[in-house]
C-alpha cells in the first residue's frame, strides 16, 4: 500500500536539489530543530536563510546561525525528497512531520507510514537511497517518474 502511494505522489526534481514549495524549502520547518529540540517545528518566515537559491525558515536566531556555520550538517538527506521513495528510485515529495535522524543526519518522508516502511531497515534503505541519489546528481539524471495526472511513468 505504501508504494502506491509513493507512485501517485511521485514529482520531478525541475533542476532543483532541494525539495521546497514556492521557494521556501521545507514547507518552512527548522530543519535545525529536528537535531536541537528532536521534532519537527515550524520556522519563522522572519528568521531566515538563502541556500542555494532556496529559502530556509527557523524557529529562533540561533538555529539560523547553527545552520549558516554549518549547512551541510542539517541540510536533509536527498535535498529534502522522501528518503523511502528515493531508496526506490523514485523523487517524491515529503512531510516534513515524518522524520528520522538517523547517524545524526535528517531523512524525511512522504508521510508516517511510508516512514513506518523506511524504519524496518533502514539502514539497508539508506545504502540504496544514497546510490540513487549520486547517481541523480552526478550523472544529472532523473529516476523514472510518474506523472500524476496521466499516471505514465517515463524513464
Amino acid at each position: 500500500m505504501s508504494l502506491i502511494v509513493i507512485v501517485s505522489g511521485c514529482i520531478s526534481l525541475g533542476g532543483e536539489p532541494v525539495y521546497h514549495k514556492d521557494g521556501i524549502a521545507i514547507i518552512g520547518y527548522d530543519p535545525v530543530a529536528y537535531f536541537i529540540e528532536g521534532k519537527a517545528v515550524k520556522g519563522n518566515e522572519n528568521i531566515n536563510y538563502l541556500h542555494r537559491g532556496t529559502t530556509w525558515y527557523f524557529s529562533s536566531e540561533i538555529n539560523r546561525r547553527l545552520f549558516s556555520e554549518n549547512e551541510h550538517h542539517y541540510l536533509p538527506q536527498y535535498g529534502g525528497y522522501c528518503a523511502y521513495a528515493m531508496s526506490k528510485g523514485f523523487v517524491v515529495s515529503s512531510d516534513p512531520e515524518a522524520f528520522t535522524v538517523y547517524n545524526n543526519k535528517l531523512y524525511l518522508n512522504y508521510s508516517f507510514s511510508v516512514r513506518g516502511s523506511w524504519s524496518k531497515d533502514i539502514h539497508r534503505n539508506v545504502e540504496k537511497a544514497d546510490t540513487h541519489w549520486q547517481h541523480l546528481i552526478t550523472a544529472n539524471n532523473q529516476p523514472r517518474v510518474k506523472n500524476q495526472s496521466t499516471g505514465v511513468a517515463r524513464p
